[in-house]
C-alpha cells in the first residue's frame, strides 16, 4: 500500500498554498464533450506519464483490478422561488433536518419538511414565505411554499410545504429543481446536463454534486471492463456541497472538513475481502475517501469495542482520527478491518452498513485499501487536490504540469486521469 509519512509527518501543519498551480479560466471546461468516452486520459504509471483517451481505460488497468464506483444520483437541489413583490430567491437544499435526517427517508417525506439551505438572493427576503409554481410530471398544477425560519453560519433553516400534500419531496425536486452545476460552471443547467452530470450507473439519489471521475464511463466500456475480467463494485457516498467549499485557513489544522453520509452493502465488504491483496483501484475521490473510511471504522470497532456498539451511536471517522488513533491502530490489517464491519452488521441483523465521513486525506496519509485513482483534475488549494498529493506524493506537481502544457480539460466536465503510484514516488515522498 502507498505510504507516504515521512512527507509529513502531521499533515495539521500543512499550509494549502503550497499546493497550488497556475489555472486559466479558458481550461476550465464549461461544458461536457458530445461523447463521454472521448475524454482524455493522462495515465501515471510509477511516476511515468503518458497520453490515452478514455476509452484505452480498460486496456491501462493493472491485471485482475476491483474498481468501486459511486453510485450516487444528483437530485435537482436548486429551488428558484418568488417573492411576494416578485423578485427571485435561490434556495440551495443541503441536507434535511426534519421530520427526518436521514437522507432517503427526507426524500420520501409528503406535504412538508425542513432543510439547511444555501440563500441566494437573500438580501431582500425579509419575512414571510417564498412560492414556486410548477407542473407535476403527469402535468398537474403544483404548488411550494418556503419559510426561513433561522440563519446560521452562512445557512438557514427552511421550511417547506406543498400542494399536492401527497407528493414526495423527491418528486418536488424533480419537477421543480434545477440541478446544482459546479460555481465555475457560471451558467443555467440545461437539459443536456440532465443527462451528462450523471453517471450511467446512477442510482441512490441524494448527492448535490455529481462524483465527476465517473461522468467518462459509458455502458460499452463498463462491459469491456467485464469482458477483460475487471471487478467492478459499488459504494454510495453522497456528496455535499462542502466538496467546492475553498480551504480558507492557513494551516489544514483549521480547515473543517464537511461530512457525507455513506452506505455500504455487506456484499461489498465481503467482496473486498475475497478480492484481497490484488489492486483495488477507486473511481474518484468519494469512493476513495469511502474505501478508506471503511478500514478506520473498523479500526475503530477493533480497539474500541464498547463506543460503536449496536445501537449506541453513530458510526463516523472523524477528520483526523488516522493521525490521532493509538500505534496499536497501525497493527491492523484491511482484512481484520473489514471483518470487524462484517461482524458489527451481523450483530445489528442488517445488510447495510449506514455511516459518515469527514475524513481528510492528505500528505503524511497512510493508504490502507486503495492501490490508485481515476479521477479528473482538481482546483488549485482543494482538498481534493490535497488527496491526489497524498497518494502521488510529490509526483502530484509533474502530473498537473504535464496536463497545463498537453491541453487537458480541468475540474467536473474536464479530461481524466489514472493515478497508479508505484515504489520510486514513495521513496521521493519520504525522502
Amino acid at each position: 500500500m502507498p505510504t507516504f509519512a515521512g512527507m509529513n509527518p502531521d499533515p495539521r501543519q500543512i499550509s494549502i498554498h503550497d499546493f497550488t498551480y497556475p489555472l486559466p479560466a479558458e481550461r476550465i471546461a464549461p461544458e461536457p464533450l458530445p461523447d463521454r468516452a472521448a475524454s482524455r486520459l493522462l495515465v501515471s504509471r510509477d511516476g511515468v506519464i503518458s497520453d490515452k483517451t478514455f476509452r484505452d481505460l480498460p486496456g491501462e488497468l493493472p491485471a485482475d483490478s476491483l474498481l468501486i464506483f459511486n453510485d450516487t444520483r444528483v437530485v435537482r437541489a436548486r429551488l428558484l422561488a418568488r417573492r411576494p413583490t416578485g423578485g427571485q430567491v435561490e434556495l440551495f437544499c443541503l441536507e434535511p433536518v426534519a421530520p427526518h435526517r436521514s437522507l432517503e427517508l427526507a426524500l420520501q417525506q409528503t406535504g412538508s419538511c425542513t432543510w439547511r439551505c444555501l440563500i441566494g438572493n437573500g438580501r431582500r427576503w425579509k419575512a414571510g414565505p417564498v412560492r414556486l409554481e410548477f407542473a407535476t410530471a403527469d402535468g398537474q398544477a403544483a404548488t411550494l411554499h418556503a419559510e426561513r425560519q433561522t440563519q446560521e453560519a452562512g445557512t438557514a433553516l427552511i421550511a417547506f410545504r406543498w400542494t399536492p400534500a401527497e407528493l414526495p419531496f423527491a418528486e418536488v425536486l424533480r419537477a421543480a429543481g434545477h440541478l446544482p452545476l459546479p460555481p465555475y460552471i457560471d451558467r443555467p443547467d440545461t437539459a443536456a446536463d440532465a443527462v451528462r452530470y450523471q453517471t450511467v450507473y446512477a442510482a441512490a439519489e441524494g448527492a448535490v454534486a455529481a462524483p465527476t471521475a465517473g461522468l467518462h464511463f459509458t455502458s460499452e466500456i463498463l462491459a469491456e471492463l467485464q469482458e477483460k475480467g475487471i471487478q467492478t463494485g459499488h459504494i454510495t457516498l453522497h456528496v455535499g456541497a462542502g466538496t467546492f467549499q475553498p480551504v480558507k485557513a492557513d494551516r489544514m489544522a483549521d480547515h473543517p472538513m464537511h461530512t457525507e453520509p455513506i452506505l455500504v452493502t455487506a456484499a461489498l465488504l465481503r467482496q473486498l475481502l475475497a478480492h484481497r491483496p490484488r489492486p483495488v483501484l477507486a473511481v474518484g475521490t468519494t469512493s476513495l475517501r469511502t474505501l478508506e473510511t471503511l478500514y478506520w471504522l473498523g479500526a475503530g470497532l477493533l480497539l474500541q469495542p464498547n463506543a460503536t456498539a449496536p445501537g449506541s451511536s453513530e458510526l463516523l471517522v472523524t477528520q483526523w482520527q488516522p493521525y490521532d488513533m493509538a500505534p496499536e491502530a497501525t497493527q491492523i490489517s484491511p482484512e481484520e478491518a473489514l471483518t470487524a464491519l462484517l461482524r458489527y452488521l451481523e450483530a445489528l441483523g442488517t445488510d447495510t452498513l449506514e455511516a459518515s465521513t469527514r475524513l481528510l486525506i492528505a500528505p503524511g496519509y497512510r493508504f490502507r485499501l486503495v492501490d490508485g485513482l481515476i479521477t479528473n483534475f482538481h482546483q488549485p488549494e482543494s482538498t481534493l487536490l490535497l488527496l491526489v498529493a497524498a497518494l502521488l506524493g510529490t509526483g502530484w506537481r509533474a502530473v498537473y504540469e504535464h496536463a497545463l502544457r498537453h491541453g487537458y480539460r480541468f475540474l467536473s466536465y474536464g479530461d481524466s486521469s489514472l493515478l497508479l503510484p508505484g515504489s520510486e514516488q514513495i521513496l521521493a515522498a519520504e525522502d
